[in-house]
């Protein structure tokens, strides 16, 4: 009896190491798993702050610039710093444009379009900042005076005359910033120019393509866009 009640007090003693030891891994997991969803929840509210998410890990360009990448990374032509000025404005318009969109539009075609421009321009502004100042390159804070005039139009209408002109004008933008994309990038000798080319490229795509499939793009705008290309 002895024996069977310390073998029992043993297999007891046991389960109860074992129920610790998983109750302990338990909260090591549930640790980890609240650290990580802090940890996503912090870069969540630090991208909602800033209104800019990661740029290069967004939209898959790698690590930030460094200062020792833009000094290798090749010369930087008038075009080139050209380039990262209207990537800058773009955004500072754009951005806005799509928050807008989401309260004012009567499509929902419209307010998609809208998020893709506030997800895409949000990626490139970050991206853009950080190549600049890597490549001391300045790059303005403000839009240029006829993008704060469209913006403007936009604060003034709604529903279906917001939808309308919300096509034309970034229909029209878009057509046009793609056009300097490609002679940036085939022209430049800069790979950090190279690679914001890229990024650029892909996000102006994808905006053209949301903003046609509304339905509301004119041969008017089309017109305007030919009339833009370099003779």
């Amino acid at each position: 009896m002895t024996t069977h009640g310390r073998s029992s007090h043993g297999a007891a003693s046991n389960r109860s190491r074992m129920m610790a030891v998983g109750v302990a891994l338990a909260a090591v997991v549930a640790g980890a798993g609240i650290w990580v969803s802090q940890a996503d929840d912090g870069g969540s509210q630090s991208v909602a702050d800033s209104g800019m998410p990661s740029a290069h890990g967004g939209a898959g360009a790698g690590a930030g610039a460094s200062a020792a990448e833009a000094a290798n990374s090749g010369p930087l032509s008038e075009l080139d710093k050209t380039f990262l000025v209207k990537v800058r404005q773009a955004g500072l318009w754009e951005i806005p444009a799509g928050r807008m969109a989401q309260n004012q539009a009567s499509s929902e075609a419209i307010k998609r379009a809208g998020m893709h421009l506030l997800d895409g321009h949000s990626k490139l502004d970050q991206l853009v900042r950080e190549d600049a100042k890597a490549l001391s390159s300045p790059i303005p804070d403000e839009a240029s005076a006829e993008q704060q005039e469209w913006v403007e139009q936009m604060k003034n209408a709604d529903g279906e005359k917001f939808d309308q002109l919300f096509v034309d004008l970034l229909r029209a933008s878009h057509g046009k910033i793609f056009i300097t994309i490609g002679e940036v990038r085939a022209a430049t000798k800069n790979h950090m120019i190279r690679r914001l080319a890229k990024v650029a490229n892909n996000t102006v795509m994808d905006h053209m393509e949301v903003l046609e499939d509304t339905g509301l793009l004119t041969d008017a705008v089309l017109d305007d866009v030919a009339a833009s290309v370099p003779k």
